[in-house]
């Protein structure tokens, strides 16, 4: 069937934006099963609950706080990441020697998990702002270092050699070749870390932090206040979509030759 044929409710109801919106409306309908099959608010609350329990954060600014801090926390963090990885992972992605160097010791780190850091930390760095932070970048240095490396080594040896047959001396190599043909696996390391690190941002609060996301789920969790605590929950999911299609968006502007190729 032409495109032209299709009913106009049906290519509507087919775009992206419906059927996330079904994929939402599905979730909070088993989200309400549950809570009814389970009968205790104070372990499950509605989804009406949590909303109000939003509402009243709103309109009293604390939700917007936590996730403002949180965020700033996480942009920090994924900055101090791609400017410690990128780097680093060209160098490895062009030097079999330093790759065979640094590698032992990144396979050595990378099993350990970040929130295994924090009781260290917390002796480091006290509680507040820096701890967190590092968390996060060590969490986010891992994926981008990986992909870039991966992203400077798939590149076609032939284009890499058409190039230096042209007279192309190094720097141009590396800026006019390697990094736009590493960019797309690059980006695809940038949202890893971004996930990585927003997840481990909340454990760290937990403990770590006198504010934040991590923080108010704990503090309201002691009070018992659970719709507040699902609240937060449904921020930092929300937050974490947002900042995804964000990324997505700067992946297409950055990268559009990599549209049908696969890496997006």
């Amino acid at each position: 069937m032409s495109s032209a044929a299709v009913p106009a409710w049906r290519r509507v109801a087919n775009t992206r934006g419906v059927i996330a919106v079904r994929s939402f409306a599905l979730f909070l309908a088993l989200w309400w099963l549950v809570f009814v099959w389970n009968a205790n608010p104070l372990q499950l609350p509605s989804p009406l609950k949590v909303a109000d329990a939003a509402w009243g954060l709103i309109r009293g600014g604390e939700l917007l706080d936590h996730a403002a801090i949180s965020s700033a926390r996480l942009g920090i963090a994924l900055v101090v990441a791609v400017l410690l990885a990128v780097p680093l992972g060209f160098a490895m992605g062009l030097s079999r020697n330093l790759d065979a160097c640094v590698d032992p010791l990144v396979e050595l780190l990378r099993p350990i998990s970040g929130i295994a850091w924090i009781p260290l930390g917390l002796f480091i760095f006290g509680i507040g702002d820096t701890l967190p932070v590092f968390i996060m970048v060590y969490v986010a240095f891992f994926p981008l270092l990986l992909n870039t490396v991966a992203g400077v080594r798939q590149i076609d040896k032939k284009l890499i050699a058409a190039a230096r047959t042209m007279g192309i001396h190094r720097v141009a190599l590396v800026r006019h070749v390697i990094l736009p043909a590493a960019l797309p696996t690059v980006m695809v390391g940038l949202r890893l870390a971004f996930a990585g690190a927003w997840a481990a941002i909340v454990a760290a609060e937990l403990i770590g932090a006198p504010s934040g996301l991590g923080f108010a789920i704990e503090w309201y969790r002691q009070l018992l206040m659970t719709p507040k605590v699902f609240a937060f929950i449904l921020v930092i999911g929300v937050v974490g979509y947002l900042c995804d299609l964000l990324l997505r968006w700067l992946q297409h502007l950055l990268t559009p030759w990599a549209q049908d190729t696969g890496l997006q």
